[in-house]
């Protein structure tokens, strides 16, 4: 019999489908070869039993387990495309025969992507609001400052107190119910003043004291702090202030511009900052206004979204947070314990992110497919010219890392933009 699939609950089905015995016994050769190494025959060295001596002493069922471990990825796949299934989920697997005779018969629960209901009148003349780019001359002068902070001198204090606005480098020990804490103390600990690094009124209790100054600074944990011991409870720190220092930013003339730039005067520095600010600015609005159409369209349509695919795009951006951390050196683990969260609370401020992003694709691929966007090999070069580009690689050498599924991606990914093109091509400004 051939694959067979029934639906047994919303955007779930479960697929019916065989091992013939000629795979089944391909997978049970592969199964020995890899075990026998591991199985102690009397009479015979370790790994040289034959097959047959090793069914006989423990039964021909010992090599069945991993046989199907083996030869089930690809009948599960071939399965899957033979009855057209776009699924979403990984497969519950169950396995209803099994014999070195008759092969396999398996089932396979999963969730499968869902229908969207859409009309072309849902996405065709959508409105938004027109936005024109215009730069203020405080943005200009914030760039400027952000690029004087860049190249500021920093300049030890040795005559006054600590001000709002210093470094201060400063030896601590926490204490909560007259205990010391876990994480509660450093040493030569460098705090810039005002920037809310630490809990509470910490930094504002230290305006105010000298070098060599000692002060007990008292502060409450916030509620969700993160630490069960912690939140909400208030806390002794014993300070010592080692060292001050303060910034001393350039002034905002011709020499920063030479100094900073390719540029000779503070004018034409300014204006190129301008010319950036506009660009991005400009962007921005052409990011908002596609977002904008997107959600438009998406809240018209009707889909029914199997959880799993919100679980699985939170996922994604949980790893992708996680890389970029782990670029900079700062481990997610110890990202959740300075700012109090644990995996869950992460997981939870992605989910109306991850569920608008996973509607919104849904809704672009049904537009695409029900306007029957081509995908041109012309489209597909250019997209891999760009990915090439983009990786820093030959486009040849790309093009013979890529899987069969990562080339089929690539055609949805162009057809999804190409939806996307379309909608806001037809969409109307107010």
């Amino acid at each position: 019999m051939g694959s067979r699939f029934e639906t047994v609950e919303t955007n779930k089905v479960k697929i019916t489908f065989e091992i013939s015995p000629e795979k089944f016994e391909e997978g049970i050769q592969e199964a020995y070869k890899r075990n026998r190494g591991k199985i102690n025959i009397p009479g015979f060295r370790k790994g040289k039993a034959p097959r047959k001596i090793i069914e006989m002493n423990f039964g021909k069922e010992i090599f069945y387990e991993d046989a199907v471990n083996i030869v089930l990825p690809d009948a599960y796949d071939s399965a899957v495309k033979e009855l057209n299934l776009d699924t979403v989920s990984r497969p519950e697997i169950d396995i209803e025969e099994i014999s070195a005779e008759n092969g396999v018969v398996l089932t396979a629960e999963v969730f499968v992507k869902p229908e969207v209901s859409i009309e072309a009148e849902d996405y065709k003349g959508v409105q938004y609001e027109i936005a024109e780019a215009v730069i203020e001359d405080s943005e200009i002068e914030a760039e400027i400052n952000k690029v004087r902070e860049q190249n500021a001198r920093i300049v030890p204090v040795t005559d006054r107190p600590v001000q709002d606005g210093d470094i201060v480098t400063l030896d601590f020990e926490g204490f909560v119910d007259g205990v010391a804490f876990e994480g509660g103390k450093g040493e030569n600990y460098e705090l810039t003043i005002g920037s809310k690094t630490f809990i509470d009124t910490f930094e504002e209790q230290l305006t105010g004291l000298n070098i060599g100054e000692e002060k007990d600074v008292n502060v409450k944990f916030p509620e969700e702090y993160g630490k069960e011991e912690l939140n909400g409870k208030p806390a002794l720190f014993k300070v010592k202030i080692n060292g001050i220092k303060f910034k001393e930013l350039p002034e905002a003339d011709d020499d920063l511009a030479q100094d900073v730039s390719e540029f000779d005067t503070l004018d034409e520095y300014k204006n190129s900052i301008k010319e950036k600010l506009l660009s991005a600015k400009e962007e921005e609005i052409k990011n908002k206004k596609e977002n904008d159409i997107v959600k438009a369209v998406t809240e018209k349509a009707k889909m029914d979204v199997p959880p799993v695919m919100i679980e699985n795009q939170i996922e994604n951006m949980v790893n992708d947070f996680a890389n970029q951390l782990r670029m900079q050196g700062l481990p997610l683990e110890t990202y959740l314990q300075y700012v109090g969260q644990d995996m869950d609370s992460l997981r939870e401020a992605y989910r109306a992110n991850a569920e608008n992003q996973v509607k919104s694709r849904l809704v672009l691929e049904a537009i695409a497919n029900k306007e029957g966007f081509p995908v041109t090999e012309e489209d597909i070069d250019a997209e891999l010219n760009k990915l090439a580009e983009n990786y820093q690689m030959e486009k040849e050498r790309l093009e013979n890392i890529l899987r069969p599924e990562d080339k089929e991606g690539l055609k949805k990914d162009i057809a999804v933009r190409k939806a996307l093109d379309y909608i806001v091509e037809n969409a109307v400004g107010q």
